[in-house]
């Protein structure tokens, strides 16, 4: 990743709804939210719960797909990994084995802990 992607990530996350919105993304897991879903969840107007998830869309962050009239909205689970890996990768200037950052994924329907 490179600074401007990370600032670009950054920039998306440092808005109260637009984290919000992603923080309800990721607990939902690869299935997503509905926008209706997500809306009702954050009790946001429809036209500003858009404008957050284009924010949020340019930076990687959120995917989604329509489903005939409904289209669902599902955390960037790899641009996440990504960031938390760029903001930890010289971690503790060297001194510490931080390790890279692990690589944060759903675990698939029925899968133990």
């Amino acid at each position: 990743m490179n600074t401007e992607t990370a600032l670009s990530a950054l920039r998306a996350l440092g808005h109260e709804s637009r984290l919000a919105a992603f923080r309800q993304l990721v607990q939902a897991g690869p299935e997503g939210l509905s926008v209706g879903e997500l809306r009702d969840r954050l009790d946001l107007p429809p036209a500003t719960l858009s404008a957050h998830l284009n924010v949020l869309r340019a930076a990687g962050l959120v995917d989604d797909e329509r489903e005939g009239r409904v289209i669902r909205v599902r955390a960037n689970y790899r641009q996440m990994s990504t960031l938390l890996g760029y903001l930890t990768e010289n971690c503790c200037a060297g001194t510490v084995d931080c390790g890279p950052a692990s690589a944060c994924g759903p675990r698939k329907p029925g899968a133990k802990p």
